[in-house]
């Protein structure tokens, strides 16, 4: 089979296909284990159509995992629904994004842990995916004056969830299963998003009585 060269012509499943193809390699080789030949032998490309859609490694890897986080969209359900209950959704979809597999069996992103505590180039992926669609996301959701502060601030609750449990494991935090980090996490989170109790759910006002009909 000739592998498709220079652009692309009438392809457009080609780079989601690449950056599948990659990202079960990540997954299995780890960033520096993954080469872009090997990328490109699995989606059956040449290497010069990953430059050309992705312009470095990095780039690739960035959008490899960000295909993962669109398929599950974790953060995006977690925004939705009672605002009293955010902090533990958003808890929730951070346990869920690294540790549960998706709908192809393969692992969550603490697969990747060991590589992204040793190169600075994943590091820099996850920051740039904190900001861009968790710190972003949440704070358009907040909306208000202080709506990035806020978001900031939850977003450091939550990344030191992720370093404590994932990229350095600390003993205690580890050991908790999600339940327990939900209900450990929840309350600080609460207050970084709200500055306080979060807003009480928008109470249901019961309708009025019939009137009696007359004769």
């Amino acid at each position: 089979m000739n592998k498709t060269r220079g652009r692309p012509r009438g392809r457009p499943a080609t780079r989601t296909r690449i950056a599948e193809e990659a990202r079960a390699l990540f997954l299995a080789r780890g960033y520096q284990g993954t080469t872009l030949r090997a990328v490109a032998a699995a989606a059956d490309v040449d290497v010069a159509l990953i430059g050309y859609h992705f312009g470095s490694k990095q780039g690739l890897f960035g959008e490899a995992m960000n295909i993962d986080c669109g398929r599950s969209t974790a953060v995006a359900r977690a925004l939705e629904g009672d605002p009293a209950h955010l902090a533990e959704r958003l808890v929730d979809a951070v346990t869920a994004l690294w540790e549960e597999p998706d709908e192809g069996g393969a692992a969550g992103f603490a697969a990747l842990e060991p590589v992204a505590m040793r190169d600075e180039d994943v590091m820099r992926v996850f920051r740039e995916f904190l900001e861009r669609e968790v710190l972003g996301r949440i704070a358009a959701h907040l909306g208000g004056r202080y709506a990035t502060e806020r978001a900031t601030a939850a977003v450091a609750v939550l990344g030191g969830l992720i370093f404590t449990r994932y990229l350095n494991p600390l003993g205690p935090v580890a050991a908790l299963d999600a339940a327990a980090v939900r209900r450990i996490l929840a309350p600080p989170l609460r207050a970084a998003l709200y500055g306080g109790p979060a807003p009480a759910a928008a109470p249901v006002r019961p309708r009025p009585a019939p009137l009696p009909r007359t004769a």
